[in-house]
């Protein structure tokens, strides 16, 4: 069973900068394509950004391209999404996703395209 973790959450103000981290147990993480999501109290989820699984491709959502960076590093297992200029309508809750297999270096932005889902770590940021 695969067990997807996400870490580094909190509060931060509007301007500021924060990283979270995606890790996972249970299986082959290091080949999983993986993502992140948010979903905002009464919204529906939105894609973030995806990195493939050799780390070489990455894709952003319009709404954090040029303030996000996600990258992995498989040597620790773990997929990081540094968030810069943060501003108060990223507040939302943030999943990582990872899905068993790949073509190429391929990136997937659909939640359908993901099998195994973290628990979302909160991200607040206040004006």
């Amino acid at each position: 069973q695969v067990q997807v973790i996400e870490s580094g959450g909190g509060l931060v103000q509007a301007g500021g900068s924060l990283r979270l981290s995606c890790t996972a147990s249970g299986g082959t993480f290091t080949v999983y394509p993986t993502a992140w999501f948010r979903q905002a109290p009464g919204k529906e989820r939105e894609f973030v950004s995806a990195v493939s699984w050799n780390g070489i491709r990455q894709a952003y959502g319009d709404s954090v391209k040029g303030r996000f960076t996600s990258a992995r590093e498989n040597a620790k297992n773990t997929v990081s999404l540094q968030m810069s200029s943060l501003k108060p309508e990223d507040t939302a809750v943030y999943y990582c996703a990872a899905r068993r297999y790949y073509v190429s270096s391929d990136v997937y932005t659909a939640e359908h395209d993901y099998d195994y889902w973290g628990q979302g770590t909160q991200v607040t940021v206040t004006s």
